[in-house]
């Protein structure tokens, strides 16, 4: 393994221009739900918003995106069904510019169909956070992406980590501090992407750098905190950061909100929701 250099500050947050309006802020558009998982688009949008993103976006299924907008009202639906064609025509017609990020995997399911979506986004030009199951149907196929391709985040725990990992004949154990960054970094050159491998002290590595972040509380194992992370990085990639540092800058102010809740509540009992309410003081504290 080369060696990494060892980035031990975090970026900047982005800036907020008095003359600014909301597309200054960049857009997010989600890729997600399922009929049993509607929280975990909703959780994510909420995320980004309250990261600063001007506009967010739900692609999910049309069966299930009254429920999610309910979740997080200040999202826009786009009418995601059908065919693979007609959802990335969906896309397309909400974001003809390709400007927009996108949070992908969230609730999304196991079905084959997913997979196909997962692969077609992974090859157009929109930058990419990649979570939950868009990282498991990854790992069930055979794609593997290359220089040259858009920006592309990946943010598995341990466990999507080893199915990433293992076809790719990656043996390194996820959880084993003398291991992770090597395993992180092992990753992101294979697929060319920044990795964020969670868990305590969670690693950031573009296969050249590596940052490990030291925020966080227990308080965070709980059901959707990830999708609140996966939020905050697209919302820093749509609002004009380089992947690599709005991933360190996503992990830090994410650990951050966690800790400020727990300061007022205690060690248990943190929902999702509840950690997006802690997000807007937890990024200012790194606004210059």
């Amino acid at each position: 393994m080369p060696d990494l250099q060892n980035i031990t500050t975090t970026p900047a947050a982005p800036p907020r221009p008095a003359d600014a309006h909301k597309g200054t802020f960049g857009t997010v558009m989600i890729v997600g739900g399922s009929a049993t998982m509607i929280g975990a688009p909703a959780i994510t949008a909420r995320a980004a918003f309250r990261t600063g993103s001007g506009l967010v976006k739900l692609a999910v299924d049309s069966a299930i995106l009254p429920f999610a907008l309910t979740i997080e009202p200040g999202a826009t639906g786009l009418l995601f069904t059908g065919e693979l064609d007609h959802r990335l025509a969906a896309l397309d017609a909400a974001d003809p510019d390709k400007h927009a990020v996108l949070a992908v995997g969230p609730g999304m399911g196991q079905a084959r169909e997913a997979g196909e979506l997962v692969v077609a986004l992974l090859r157009g030009k929109r930058p990419v956070v990649l979570d939950a199951d868009g990282l498991n149907q990854l790992a069930w196929s055979d794609y593997r992406h290359t220089p040259g391709g858009a920006p592309l985040v990946l943010t598995p725990h341990p466990g999507e980590f080893r199915r990433l990992a293992t076809p790719m004949g990656i043996r390194l154990d996820p959880t084993r501090p003398d291991q992770r960054t090597d395993a992180a970094a092992a990753l992101a050159q294979m697929h060319q992407a920044v990795v964020v491998l969670k868990g305590q002290h969670t690693v950031v590595c573009d296969g050249d750098r590596v940052f490990v972040n030291d925020t966080g509380h227990p308080a965070l194992a709980t059901a959707g905190s990830g999708d609140v992370l996966t939020g905050v990085i697209a919302s820093l990639i749509g609002q004009g950061l380089a992947p690599f540092d709005a991933a360190v800058l996503g992990v830090h102010a994410h650990g951050c909100a966690a800790e400020q809740w727990a300061a007022a509540h205690g060690r248990a009992g943190l929902r999702a929701i509840d950690l997006c309410d802690e997000l807007p003081a937890a990024i200012e504290k790194h606004r210059l």
